[in-house]
């Protein structure tokens, strides 16, 4: 489909107007617009006509950056939200905008810095009748200070020309003195000499002292005038974010009421979307142009800017929003202590006790996909294919319920908080950094087999160590335990459910995840949520999380609500979204949560809510009042060469490093994932079968021993080998119809399965033992499994 033809743009004085074609998304693809461009500023419009009353857009070019894509196409992005892919009818006319583009660019960064040195001089105009009878006072005594060193400077420069006219004639006298033979008008030309030297030290003492009264005057006068400058600075700058806050708020309550999607003001810089999100900014077309897709449950509140009047940090001020808003003073004071504190945990750690690796082999260039493997299975039990090492990552199911430790200093901090709300603001900040890990680890971990341990000890280097073991392979299931030095015990037990859709995969653990305070004996408990792996059988794999998340405090009722929003293709929201609730135990709002599972969250303190407009399918939306949003937690960045290493993490590339001392279970010890990290892969495959083998005669002969105990006839026991040879051992398909035959007849050595007296769930739970036995090197009760 042919494009219409653009006429070429024409400058008009400053500014400079034409046809541009903009991309708005990927239903429209690029679209006709015209633009202006005028004192810095590039603005555009559907047609002419339009400028006069609607102006779809406008970027500030002194904060632009101007990149050409190729011949015809260009982009202009300030560095934040506002992004343009424009492209031109020809190579001339993109040539045309880029000069045009640049010269005001150039133009508009020197008038900025100009007005900027402009406002850094002190005021000499006199206040205006506006102003109040502080700032008249303040512009006297400004005006006193600059007229007294005036004078000052006046009389240095007059001190300065008798010093150089005194000078000359002292030299003067000097010359004709060397040339004065000794006789009668020695005296006379020693006099001079002597007069004119005593004139010149009369002047330079005056020069002194009035350098010494100018020094005093303007060192007493600086550091007044520097907390000045910095004052109107800082008004300055609240006066403009003030601005801003008004503009989002108006733009935000305009979306409430029209039902769109809103983002919550924490979103500050949201995370690009990589998956293929529509280029452009969200103003782009009219309410009849948009696209979204049929959200389920759309977000159930509104975040919009307190009153600035929060703000104020004076004793009457907090007495009053204190009656107003139903906060306590000491939740007021630990705010501070919510967003920095002073005790990190970095500052605790003392060097490691080895140097960790950084870098492993990287992973080959094997070209396999699940297809290959399907099609020649066609007629087989599903159940009875296993997955090569192909689609693994060269580490266990335990080793990656390790890697949610990564962000244990958010738990350390926690520890730290006197209130039970800032306390849960970061447990659930520490649910949501587990899924950081996952956004481009598509590899699958090896299923650990029955009785297999892993150990995470870092407490000489971090203050926790950690230990997981399979407890269960018939339903999988594995419980992990981690303590630390800083007042915090973790353990959960974790079993997974998948539904293989034929395009997408979903994966849904089981269990829970408890984690206790000693100080405070907080217990809270959370569940988490879905994982999907979409582009099973076609495509390039890309994950995706979704589901809602509570986390409670079981001994206060405090509760935080998480959503994670699954990615929707027409939604113009930040990808990987998870939005947050912090409220206690009558419902009442705290905090609120904002932020993605895959870069940072944010909180920020609720001043006042109120119900606001009705949403899409009619469900009333909670507008919160709250404070500027402040970091929580943000994802550490990968170490350099990741993707060609699976994508680990610094933490993932230390975890399967072999080590002195640990038990023979331990999952560093699992020779099929050692060959695999190794690059060996088909001795890998080879020694993967041969475990899962060797694993089905154990539990074959457990199983006999069990029918034997029981007195029961040997039929059953031949009728339990021919099931169990069909239950799968390692696949995508792990809810199998056949693993309920049987369960497994296995008990933990480290773990014993109890009752919660808090949550009244039954869960393994460590029962001890372990470390001990590391220490004296007593490993006689571990089976062979490798």
């Amino acid at each position: 489909m042919s494009e219409p033809k653009a006429p070429t743009p024409t400058p008009a004085g400053d500014t400079y107007k034409g046809w541009l074609f903009k991309w708005t998304n990927y239903i429209k693809g690029y679209q006709r617009r015209w633009f202006v461009l005028s004192n810095g500023l590039l603005s555009y419009y559907r047609t002419q006509a339009e400028m006069g009353h609607t102006c779809r857009g406008t970027i500030n070019l002194a904060t632009a950056n101007i990149a050409v894509e190729d011949s015809c196409n260009f982009v202009i992005s300030n560095g934040g939200a506002q992004t343009y892919h424009l492209k031109a009818s020809s190579e001339v006319e993109r040539q045309r905008w880029i000069t045009a583009l640049e010269l005001a660019k150039a133009k508009a960064v020197r008038n900025q810095a100009e007005s900027d040195d402009s406002g850094d001089e002190c005021p000499t105009s006199p206040p205006t009748s506006g102003q109040g009878g502080g700032a008249r006072n303040s512009n006297s005594e400004v005006q006193s200070t600059l007229r007294t060193l005036g004078s000052k400077v006046e009389d240095l420069s007059t001190c300065n020309d008798l010093i150089a006219k005194h000078g000359s004639a002292l030299q003067r006298s000097l010359s004709e003195l060397e040339g004065v033979r000794l006789g009668g008008d020695t005296d006379g030309k020693i006099r001079q000499v002597t007069e004119r030297a005593t004139l010149f030290r009369i002047t330079s003492n005056a020069m002194i002292n009035a350098c010494r009264d100018f020094l005093a005057l303007a060192q007493a006068h600086s550091k007044r005038w520097q907390k000045a400058l910095h004052s109107e600075r800082d008004q300055r700058i609240r006066l403009e974010e003030t601005l801003e806050q008004l503009a989002k708020q108006h733009n935000h309550l305009e979306r409430a009421f029209r039902g769109a999607t809103v983002l919550p003001l924490s979103q500050s810089n949201p995370a690009l979307n990589s998956l293929g999100s529509a280029k452009g900014d969200a103003s782009d077309e009219d309410d009849e142009n948009e696209f979204f897709d049929a959200m389920e449950d759309p977000a159930g509140f509104i975040t919009v800017p307190a009153d600035p009047k929060y703000h104020r940090r004076s004793g009457s001020n907090i007495s009053g929003l204190s009656a107003e808003t139903g906060i306590d003073d000491q939740s007021l004071c630990d705010e501070q202590s919510l967003g920095s504190n002073p005790e990190s945990p970095q500052s605790l750690e003392v060097e490691p006790v080895r140097k960790r690796r950084t870098k492993i082999p990287d992973k080959p260039n094997y070209s396999l996909n699940l297809w290959s493997i399907m099609k020649n299975c066609i007629g087989k039990e599903l159940s009875k294919i296993p997955m090569p090492v192909n689609f693994n990552e060269p580490i266990s199911m335990l080793q990656r319920l390790s890697e949610d430790l990564e962000y244990y200093e958010l738990l350390d901090k926690a520890a730290k908080c006197q209130s039970s709300l800032e306390q849960l603001c970061y447990v659930a900040a520490f649910t949501v950094s587990s899924y950081s890990t996952t956004v481009h680890r598509t590899g699958k971990p090896f299923n650990p087999l029955l009785g297999e341990t892993y150990e995470l000890d870092r407490l000489r280097e971090s203050g926790y160590r950690s230990l997981c073991e399979q407890v269960s392979h018939h339903p999988p299931a594995a419980a992990h335990h981690a303590i630390s030095e800083r007042g915090w015990t973790l353990r959960q037990e974790i079993s997974l459910a998948s539904k293989f859709r034929g395009k997408y995969l979903s994966i849904m653990p089981l269990g829970s995840i408890q984690c206790v305070f000693e100080k405070s004996n907080n217990h809270y408990s959370w569940k988490k949520v879905t994982t999907t792996v979409h582009n099973i059988i076609v495509g390039k794999l890309w994950i995706d999380q979704s589901g809602e998340i509570d986390v409670v405090n079981h001994r206060t009722g405090d509760c935080c609500h998480l959503k994670f929003a699954p990615y929707s293709y027409f939604s113009r929201d930040v990808a990987r979204k998870v939005t947050g609730v912090v409220t206690d135990k009558e419902g009442k709002a705290h905090y609120v949560l904002s932020g993605t599972w895959d870069e940072k969250m944010e909180f920020s303190r609720v001043m006042q809510s109120n119900k606001g407009e009705n949403g899409t399918e009619g469900k009333q939306k909670t507008v919160y009042q709250t404070l500027k949003a402040k970091e929580l937690w943000k994802k550490n960045p990968l170490p350099e060469g990741a993707e060609t290493m699976y994508y680990f993490s610094s933490l993932a590339l230390t975890l399967n490093e072999s080590e002195e001392g640990v038990a023979p279970t331990d999952s560093r010890r699992r020779p099929d994932q050692q060959l695999m990290e190794a690059g060996r892969w088909d001795e890998a495959n080879a020694e993967k079968q041969r475990l899962e083998e060797k694993q089905r005669s154990v539990r074959r002969e457990r199983e006999r021993e069990a029918q034997r105990a029981a007195n029961l006839p040997e039929e059953g026991a031949e009728g339990v080998e021919v099931a169990e040879d069909a239950v799968i051992e390692d696949s995508f398909i792990t809810d199998s119809p056949l693993k309920s035959v049987h369960q497994d007849n296995y008990e933990a050595m480290w773990f014993e399965r109890t009752e919660d007296v808090i949550t009244g769930e039954s869960m393994h739970v460590y029962k001890g033992g372990y470390w001990e036995a590391k220490d004296h090197g007593n490993w006689d009760m571990c089976p062979d499994i490798y």
